[in-house]
């Protein structure tokens, strides 16, 4: 039956009603799905797109000296940040326009802060400058505003979308008595991408991609306990990222406090007076040279010779710690590493290494004394000293013909130490072939802990450098390959003849260890490096009867709350070998030096008979420079070490300096000791560690005296 036209239009149309029925039917349960069943899930996500978690960087620890005097502490500063997020929704003009303005306000170069923005690991990012936290945080670019901009933008936020100013917590440096400090106390940096993915496997909670941690001294050494553990707060923003009001936070925690072994008192005047000595020497002229000192660097170092405790620690050249605080510039950095500039991050007293001169003889006389010679050895102390074709002549002294080892000393007699590893040489090691031939002055260097770091709780140590055979050998082994080429080709305009003539010998025999190397150990002439704190070290050893510490800087960690977490006891490295008889009489010899030797010239007037001062002065020669010199002094309580690299004569170029530590330590005035006048109440450093009052601050240890009268100062 065939189907009319009206009845194929009621088909449609019911097809039609159907689909719309339909569909209305599938949009009705979508809404419904939407907005009842998953309304509250829905709900959640619209709410957080408009709230925002802010990382709330924990107050990082105090860095404290044994009296409780601020060395590294915080200070609240007016941060200015860009939200990046906000600065994407912006077309390149408005972007550009806002850059400009917040960096005239903050008084940098747009270009500076677009560094900052920069993520690190792009191609133009600046290590130092660029940002390596969440991208989903806003990016410091200028630290310590002045209030008045920080309020202005605040107070117009139309003009500056995106833009979060807050005040922070930063590093800051309270410097008491001026001290600088900058090697120990350290620096931070940004946390790199590697260190936040391993903190992240470890679950480290403490860390996260805005963190600073600590990269030198003990910013790095303590670094787990200075950080804290950082809180989260969740703030409202509107579409342009303008913070509408706080949602909810979680509170951060504070880092704990370092209690060092640093007396700020202490540390002022040696820093001034290395500076002081070395300002006097570059204004001095060098009889041997004709030309001014170059006193290029220097180093000094204060410790406890019964503990290892470090009381003062300064190198030259030196730095502002304050450079890291607001992100170190490509620049800076690079003069920071500069040889030009003097290398000032390399810390002389852990890092630097150089030729101990007269200095060793302490040491090689401990070791000739376990080894077949006794104190009343005589030798004959001549101008020079005859090995091979060539003679070794005295620096510090003339001739002073048959002599004992405390004369030797006494009058630093080059000769005399000659004889005796020349002697120790031709018995044992005539065989320049025999790498393992025994060398007894050697096995002595190596028992006083030369040649391996002192384990001292700073990061970066050097172990310093014993040039015996087996260096020797390993050394020719590494650069035979250089010389060599140099010696089988012709001369060249810009190789010198000495270069030239010393690449021949090189090559043929740059293994063998020959008497001049036997003989320049003995007086720490040659290829060995000692550094100033491995040199301090030995001498406390000398004073404390033996014992080898550990140095240490760190002496307790502390909460906020005044809560001792840990004591950081001294550790024993090890103990000498060499009799209690023979370390008197090496220490009764150096008191000598002090008296009527090598040192008295700069002691006259000093009551020595009241602090008697043990010292050895050294200068040590060094080919293409000036002498290196030093001055190694200890008494039972104290060590104290300074030295000049091309400063000249140790004596000369440090010994005024190194009275004034002196009378600093003991209170001396004049010919006079006067406690009272003592850097340190008491003379020598406080058992106790600082008293934390429940208000925050931090006073000095109590003393017996005060304890007895009832915590009263």
């Amino acid at each position: 039956m065939a189907v009319t036209g009206a009845e194929r239009s009621r088909l449609r149309l019911l097809v039609l009603r159907a689909l719309v029925l339909t569909l209305f039917l599938t949009l009705f349960a979508r809404l419904y799905y939407l907005q009842v069943v998953g309304g509250e899930d829905y709900q959640a996500k619209a709410a957080d797109q408009s709230v925002r978690d802010i990382v709330v960087q924990p107050q990082r620890g105090l860095v404290v000296d044994d009296m409780g005097r601020p060395l590294v502490a915080n200070r609240l500063s007016w941060v200015v940040a860009i939200d990046r997020s906000v600065l994407g929704k912006l077309d390149q003009d408005e972007r550009t326009k806002l850059v400009a303005r917040v960096a005239t306000a903050a008084g940098l170069r747009p270009a500076r802060v677009e560094k900052k923005l920069l993520d690190c690991g792009s191609p133009d990012a600046e290590s130092g400058t660029c940002w390596n936290g969440s991208p989903f945080q806003a990016v410091p670019v200028a630290t310590d505003i002045d209030r008045a901009v920080a309020l202005r933008i605040l107070e117009q936020p139309e003009d500056y979308p995106g833009v979060v100013v807050e005040q922070q917590n930063v590093r800051s440096y309270p410097a008491p008595f001026g001290v600088n400090l900058a090697h120990v106390l350290g620096y931070l940096s940004p946390i790199t991408e590697e260190e936040f993915d391993r903190a992240t496997e470890q679950d480290d909670r403490s860390l996260n991609g805005a963190s600073v941690v600590g990269r030198a001294g003990v910013e790095r050494q303590y670094d787990e306990w200075l950080r804290g553990m950082p809180g989260y707060r969740r703030v409202s923003v509107d579409s342009m990222g303008r913070v509408l009001g706080d949602d909810s936070e979680i509170a951060s925690t504070p880092g704990d406090t370092l209690v060092t072994s640093i007396d700020a008192k202490v540390q002022s005047v040696v820093e001034k007076e290395l500076a002081r000595s070395i300002a006097t020497q570059r204004a001095t002229v060098d009889k041997v040279t004709g030309r001014r000192f170059e006193a290029d660097s220097g180093a000094a170092v204060v410790l406890e010779a019964k503990t290892g405790r470090v009381v003062a620690m300064a190198s030259q050249p030196t730095y502002d710690p304050e450079v890291w605080v607001d992100g170190i510039s490509a620049k800076e950095l690079s003069r920071l590493y500069s040889e030009k500039a003097g290398t000032p991050l390399l810390s002389r007293v852990t890092q630097g290494q150089f030729a101990p001169g007269s200095t060793w003889k302490p040491f090689m006389t401990a070791a000739a004394l376990r080894n077949g010679y006794s104190r009343d050895s005589r030798i004959p102390c001549g101008s020079g000293y005859r090995v091979g074709n060539r003679t070794f002549k005295n620096f510090e002294s003339g001739a002073y013909g048959v002599i004992g080892f405390a004369k030797a000393l006494e009058v630093s007699c080059n000769t005399f130490f000659y004889s005796i590893g020349h002697d120790f040489w031709k018995k044992f090691g005539s065989d320049v072939d025999d790498v393992d031939a025994r060398d007894p002055l050697v096995e002595g260097a190596q028992e006083w802990g030369f040649g391996s770091e002192t384990g001292i709780d700073l990061p970066g140590e050097a172990s310093g450098r014993i040039a015996d055979r087996a260096w020797k050998r390993a050394y020719y082994e590494a650069q035979k390959k250089y010389y060599c080429g140099i010696a089988k080709k012709p001369r060249e305009a810009d190789t010198s003849d000495f270069l030239h003539r010393f690449a021949r010998e090189f090559c043929i025999e740059g293994y063998a260890y020959r008497a001049g190397d036997a003989v320049n150990f003995s007086i720490g002439q040659g290829d060995t490096m000692v550094t100033p704190l491995q040199l301090a070290v030995g001498y406390a050893a000398l004073s404390n009867g033996g014992t080898l510490w550990q140095p240490r800087v760190g002496k307790a960690i502390v909460t906020p709350q005044g809560e001792v977490l840990q004591r950081i006891k001294p550790k024993k490295a090890g103990k000498v070998k060499s009799t209690k008889a023979q370390l008197a009489f090496i220490d009764d010899a150096l008191k000598g030096v002090a008296s009527v030797g090598t040192m008295s010239w700069k002691l006259g007037g000093f009551p020595l008979d009241q602090v008697p001062i043990r010292a050895k002065t050294g200068s040590a020669e060094v080919y293409g420079k000036q002498s290196t010199g030093w001055v190694a002094s200890y008494t039972k309580d104290y060590v104290v070490i300074m030295m000049i690299s091309q400063g000249g004569t140790g004596s000369g170029s440090t010994g005024d300096s190194v009275r004034k530590i002196w009378e600093t330590l003991y209170g001396v005035e004049g010919d006079r000791v006067v406690p009272r006048k003592a850097a340190i109440p008491g003379t020598t450093p406080p058992a106790k560690l600082p008293t934390f009052a429940d208000d925050g601050s931090i006073l000095p240890p109590v003393t017996a005296r005060e304890k007895k009268a009832g915590g009263k100062r």
